[in-house]
Order: C-alpha cells, then sequence, then structure tokens
C-alpha cells in the first residue's frame, strides 16, 4: 500500500521534532556536563571515593566547575579520580587547593568539594595533582561508636566493682573514706609535709643567698672553692691544728700533775706560796738588793760628777746621741 502525501508530511514532522528534541536533550546535557565549553584536566589521589560515581559534579567553593571524568584504583589503598574543570574557573584555583569528597544534600549524589586554602600558590594547569582529604565515613563513625559503646559498658562494670568494695568496706580508699581518724592523721600528715616543704624552701633560699654572695674570684671561700693548692695549705693547717690540740692536752695534762704536786707541799713554788718563813727571808733579800741598787746608782752618780771620770761619761753621752742621730737618718731614708 503507497503512502499517501500527508502521512509522509506526518512523518517527516515526526522526525524533525525527534531529531529536534534529541539534539536539545544533547545540547542540555552537554552544557550541564560542559562538553561544549574549554575544560582542564585535574587529578586528585584519594583512599576511600565513599560511593562516588562518574559524571557526578565537582565544587569549588560551592559553585559546580566540572565533572568527574575517571576513576582508577592504581594500588590497594590508592584511587585517582580525574576531573574536567573549567577553564574560566581554572585560573582562580590554587596548587595548593585540596579536595574532599562529599555528599549533595543528607541523601544527595557524592560529588568533589575543591576547598581553597590560605598562601600564596600559582594556578593550576591542565595535568596538575592537588592534595586530597578523606572524611571519616558513616560505617567507619557507627564502627566507632560500637567500639566505644563496649568500652564504656566494660568501664561502667569495672565502676560498679570498685563501688562495691568501697561501701562493703573494703581496701584503702573504703577506709580514706569510711575511718574518719584515718582521714585526719592523713589530713595532719599532709600538713607536716607542707611545712616540711616550706622549711625546705626557705633553708634552699638562704642557701641560695649565701652562695650567691660568695666573691668566688676574691673570698677565702672562692679561693677554697676553685684553688686546689690553697685547699691543700687548709688540709695541712687542720692537720697542724690536730697535732697541736695533742700537744696541748699533754701540756694541760702536765700543768694538771704540777698543780696537784704543789697542793701536796712538794716543790720550791710551794714553799713560795705556803712557807710563811721562806717567804719573808725572800722579801727581806730583795729589799736588801733594792737597797744595793739604790746605793749603786748614787755612787754611780757620783763619779759622773767627779773630774777624774767626767770626760769618760761625757764620751759615753755622745756617743749615744750619734747612734740616734743615725738611726733616725736610716728611718728617713
Amino acid at each position: 500500500m503507497q503512502k499517501t502525501v500527508a502521512q509522509k508530511v506526518r512523518l517527516g514532522i515526526f522526525v524533525i521534532l525527534g531529531t529536534t528534541l534529541l539534539v536539545s536533550a544533547l545540547y542540555f546535557i552537554g552544557n550541564r556536563q560542559n562538553l561544549f565549553g574549554k575544560n582542564i584536566e585535574l587529578h586528585s589521589e584519594f583512599t576511600n571515593v565513599n560511593g562516588l560515581q562518574l559524571g557526578n559534579n565537582v565544587r569549588y567553593s560551592g559553585i559546580n566547575v566540572g565533572t568527574v571524568k575517571a576513576i582508577n584504583m592504581i594500588g590497594q589503598s590508592r584511587i585517582v579520580v580525574s576531573m574536567f574543570i573549567e577553564e574560566k574557573i581554572a585560573k582562580r584555583i590554587n596548587k595548593n587547593a585540596v579536595a574532599t569528597i562529599g555528599s549533595d544534600g543528607l541523601v544527595g549524589s557524592m560529588l568533589i568539594n575543591i576547598l581553597p586554602q590560605e598562601g600564596t600558590s600559582p594556578p593550576i594547569v591542565s595535568g596538575d595533582t592537588i592534595q586530597s582529604y578523606t572524611k571519616i565515613g558513616a560505617n567507619d563513625i557507627l564502627s566507632t561508636l560500637s567500639v566505644t559503646n563496649e568500652n564504656a559498658a566494660i568501664l561502667t562494670s569495672d565502676l560498679l566493682k570498685i563501688t562495691t568494695k568501697i561501701i562493703e568496706g573494703e581496701g584503702t580508699i573504703s577506709m580514706l573514706i569510711n575511718d574518719t581518724t584515718m582521714a585526719e592523721n592523713l589530713k595532719l600528715s599532709v600538713i607536716e609535709l607542707r611545712r616540711a616543704s616550706s622549711g625546705a624552701n626557705e633553708a634552699i633560699r638562704q642557701l641560695n643567698g649565701i652562695i650567691a654572695g660568695i666573691d668566688f674570684d676574691e673570698s677565702v671561700a672562692g679561693v677554697l672553692l676553685n684553688d686546689s693548692v690553697s685547699g691543700e695549705k687548709v688540709k695541712k693547717i687542720i692537720t697542724d691544728l690536730e697535732s697541736s690540740s695533742g700537744n696541748i692536752e699533754m701540756v694541760s695534762a702536765q700543768l694538771d700533775e704540777y698543780v696537784s704536786e704543789m697542793r701536796a707541799g712538794e716543790g720550791a713554788v710551794n714553799k713560795l706560796i705556803n712557807d710563811e718563813v721562806f717567804a719573808q727571808n725572800l722579801d727581806t733579800t730583795l729589799l736588801n738588793l733594792k737597797e744595793a741598787t739604790n746605793r749603786l746608782n748614787t755612787n754611780m752618780e757620783a763619779l759622773k760628777h767627779n773630774f777624774l771620770f767626767r770626760g769618760y761619761f761625757r764620751k759615753l753621752e755622745r756617743q749615744k746621741k750619734k747612734a740616734e742621730r743615725d738611726s733616725l737618718k736610716k728611718l728617713k731614708k
């Protein structure tokens, strides 16, 4: 059966409309995916892409700037994600930017967020690889929470056991809590330790002051501490003092012996002290010596005035004055 002209026209219109719709859809999708614009290729390496798929959006500071081109695994935990980035936006993305994987809303598809960083860095070029940051996934969070809950349960059980023992009066902590006498003793011990610590601090402060006041260059202490020769001399002096101390003890013993003999009535000193007749004779002898000395002085004075000996005594006086003048001259020099 041959087609009529109307059918052919309707078929042509249908084909034209279908083609127009197909081209429009392709253009819309291509424009959305930036297939008809100038792009650069950017890479980033992740350890977990969290369900990221080809064609997902790439955002920079919240703005769609490209799409995911490819996802390649190059190791057990190394996944390289390749992205198409609009060239006009790429000029504003620096090489120190960081890529992270997130979701578009609570239940939306996954996407890549490129976050700018502080500091100066040149803009990216095609083929660059930027740093990445892998966020903790929901499964990791749930796993961590599960482990935390188990640990909390074990800790609660242990705390219950410890609390029960304390209430029942077992252990040192229970004694500290329930025994008031022991608590008071412990408080007194702490107070005494605080006082002892304060006294030790004061002693250390005074000792530091004494040490700070020592002149290690001029003082005796500095010489003793720094000069080994002086230290040896001081040791010798101490040894001599010990020896002298022994000699003094020996002399003291001898003096005690002499005093004991004197008290017993032995020796000339005892006679001088206790024998009155001997003492009177000694006094008489001393008086006679004194009178004889006075008479001798009188006779010598008379000889000085005698014309036979006057020249001799004047000569002696001149020699004495000369000797005094010579000694004065030597002192002045």
